[in-house]
């Protein structure tokens, strides 16, 4: 991988830990200096994330990280049902990527066993370990072009996560949903366990739009 596909990848992954909060403007030389690149090799990396709908460049006022919107939202889990669902409803329990699903599912029970109540840090954590897990059942496709897009499609969620003041809220009830996907999957077959997958999004989906609307985010 060149520099500039490096750097875009460690920024993803700065954007996705919530180092930017979504809307924030990004400077172009403090970043730069911090990552010791060139600006024309940030700005390529700027352009590749402004392509996957992770920044956004208004003329004359320079590159800011993306905010999704409602449609955003509808749109991301649009896709997440397609991917996720057809993965799961393809795939079998002996796929290796079954036991990072398990994984995934006890690093999630443990950091939310662990969390503080209102301690918004420790919930994003269970965020990610919930995340984890599903990006581990797209991987039961076996397809790197699919994984590729997924990995793009999982950092424009976290952007609208990042936008909900109540992380607790958002993150603690998937837990246990991740686990009855992973234990149906496993236990009545790929068919039941994509259903209970399909129930799963479609709850989560309203319960993003349902915080969007309660805090008036466009």
């Amino acid at each position: 991988m060149n520099q500039q596909g490096m750097l875009a990848d460690a920024l993803r992954q700065q954007i996705i830990d919530g180092a930017f909060a979504p809307g924030s403007r990004l400077s172009e030389s403090a970043i730069a200096e911090h990552f010791g690149v060139a600006r024309n090799t940030l700005r390529e990396a700027f352009r590749a994330l402004s392509e996957q709908g992770l920044l956004e460049h208004v003329p004359h006022r320079g590159v800011s990280v993306a905010s999704p919107s409602i449609a955003d939202v509808i749109d991301i889990y649009r896709a997440r049902r397609i991917i996720e669902c057809t993965a799961l409803l393809h795939s079998e329990p002996e796929h290796p990527a079954v036991q990072q699903m398990r994984e995934a599912v006890l690093a999630a029970e443990a950091a939310a066993h662990d969390a503080l109540l209102d301690d918004a840090e420790t919930w994003r954590a269970v965020g990610s370990a919930n995340m984890a897990f599903h990006v581990a059942l797209v991987s039961l496709a076996d397809s790197p072009r699919l994984a590729r897009t997924y990995r793009d499609l999982a950092a424009e969620l976290r952007l609208a996560f990042l936008k909900i003041d109540d992380p607790r809220s958002l993150h603690e009830p998937f837990v246990r949903k991740n686990r009855a996907v992973l234990d149906t999957f496993l236990a009545r077959g790929a068919a039941a366990g994509a259903a209970e997958l399909e129930r799963y999004l479609v709850q989560s989906e309203r319960v993003v739009l349902g915080a969007f609307a309660r805090m008036q985010l466009g």
